[in-house]
């Protein structure tokens, strides 16, 4: 068992930008492609998810500073520590019976594909903490491990289920044919397109509004360098930097935002090979059947509304932490939130318009949520020494992936004890989760039956 453990854990420590290329070489073999090939796909697919770590990382050094600027002068005491999420993948896997999500996950998706219930073979199996961190909550609550692997099971078959319906918008949105994401993260989606429906009956947030458009309407002030200089400029001033302070967090935002579409080119250079690969596969051994590959949110970097919205939520996060009731986390790990930006692109198909709206709305729920987990991932700290906190110090993060999900599935056992609120947030996510699916089913029913016309 503990050779196990140490072998799943070298794998994972590997990081993405190794660990899912190789998954994603030894796949291509599996499926026929040339062994040349396959390691072209494989390393350039490493090239690619090192890059945008790389920018993500940059524009998080940059922003950061920024924003505990506008934090200080606030004076606001928040008591609970953002570590982000690597701080909670690290905390998680410190989990003594985190190494076997890894086997369940691989288990569930083979079953699946073999039942014909997914179309989808998951490579982002990196992300597995995702799950553990949804486990350790159960457990944290109840106390039963076999509850709380039951319900990280649920969340896979969740996962597969949501990259299958979400599969024809992805490729449309990212131009990357059998390519989908399997990250939990697209679970706010469901609750988004509530929110959507609504927006989209509105005058004027019904119509076309992405990046191209907004460019139609601005000319270079649209331009991704400018528009990040311009990004910068504003959130240097918020932040009272001197005059060479904003202009030089002007210039590393439009460098972040310029590039961001260079790194994308590179995820499609390396997974089109690959889906047309699995896709011919499939296609010999089964006729009328297609599979997706499930990756990492990261191929869908080359959108720049994504970061439209990712600098338009800092300033928002910021002043929610401020003034929402109920609120005891100091956003500062998790500020860049990809988690609201990425499904609010999905719901929203890249509206910009509608995609601010919905991050604004949603972003209490990622504060509440780091809040309500604060306590048990303070205790998991402190059991296992996997982060040093001073004494009295607890730990959470402001960006939780598909915060609703995660809470409602990992507190919903809480109705036993008569708290019956994460209870009924979970059976109206699950309610908003069928109606968003049949209406991406039905979008893709409509589109095929266009192509035929």
């Amino acid at each position: 068992m503990q050779m196990l453990a140490n072998t799943v854990n070298f794998f994972l420590g590997l990081g993405a930008a190794v660990f899912v290329p190789v998954i994603i070489i030894i796949a291509g073999l599996i499926v026929k492609m040339k062994v040349k090939d396959a390691v072209s796909s494989g390393i350039t697919l490493g090239v690619a998810f090192s890059g945008m770590s790389m920018l993500i990382n940059y524009m998080t050094g940059v922003i950061t500073p920024a924003a505990t600027a506008m934090l200080e002068f606030s004076g606001i005491d928040l008591p609970i520590t953002d570590g982000g999420w690597t701080t909670m993948s690290t905390i998680s896997w410190s989990w003594p019976y985190a190494f076997l999500m890894f086997p369940l996950l691989i288990v569930i998706n083979i079953i699946m594909l073999a039942m014909n219930k997914t179309d989808t073979f998951n490579a982002d199996l990196w992300n597995v903490w995702g799950k553990i961190f949804t486990a350790v909550a159960v457990y944290y609550i109840t106390g039963n491990v076999i509850v709380a692997f039951v319900v990280a099971a649920v969340q896979v078959v969740f996962e597969l289920k949501s990259a299958d319906f979400h599969q024809h918008r992805i490729s449309k949105l990212s131009g990357i044919p059998g390519v989908t994401c399997t990250h939990k993260m697209v679970f706010l989606a469901a609750p988004m397109y509530i929110v959507d429906c609504i927006l989209r009956k509105i005058p004027g947030l019904n119509k076309s509004f992405n990046a191209e458009d907004l460019k139609e309407k601005l000319g270079i002030f649209a331009e991704n360098h400018i528009l990040g200089f311009l990004l910068g400029i504003i959130f240097g001033a918020l932040a009272r930097y001197d005059i060479a302070g904003i202009l030089t967090l002007g210039v590393q935002c439009a460098t972040a935002l310029t590039l961001f579409p260079v790194i994308s080119k590179y995820f499609m250079q390396a997974l089109e090979p690959i889906s047309n690969a699995v896709s011919e596969f499939m296609q010999s051994k089964f006729a009328d059947r297609e599979m997706y590959v499930g990756l990492d949110w990261p191929f869908l970097g080359g959108a720049n509304e994504i970061w439209l919205a990712v600098i338009w939520t800092v300033p928002v996060t910021l002043i929610m932490s401020f003034i929402l009731p109920g609120n005891k986390i100091l956003p500062f790990a998790g500020i860049i939130n990809i988690a609201i930006a990425v499904p609010a692109y999905l719901v929203c198909r890249g509206n910009i318009l509608r995609m601010l709206i919905q991050c604004t709305i949603f972003t209490p729920v990622f504060l509440w949520v780091g809040t309500a987990f604060a306590p048990f991932m303070t205790e998991l700290t402190n059991t296992t020494k996997a982060v040093e906190l001073a004494p009295g110090q607890m730990i959470s993060n402001s960006s939780i992936d598909g915060p609703i999900f995660t809470y409602a599935f990992s507190h919903a056992v809480k109705a036993l004890q008569g708290d019956f609120l994460p209870l009924i947030i979970l059976v109206l996510w699950i309610v908003s989760f069928v109606l968003y699916s049949r209406s991406l089913i039905q979008e893709k029913k409509e589109d095929l039956a266009k192509e035929r016309l």
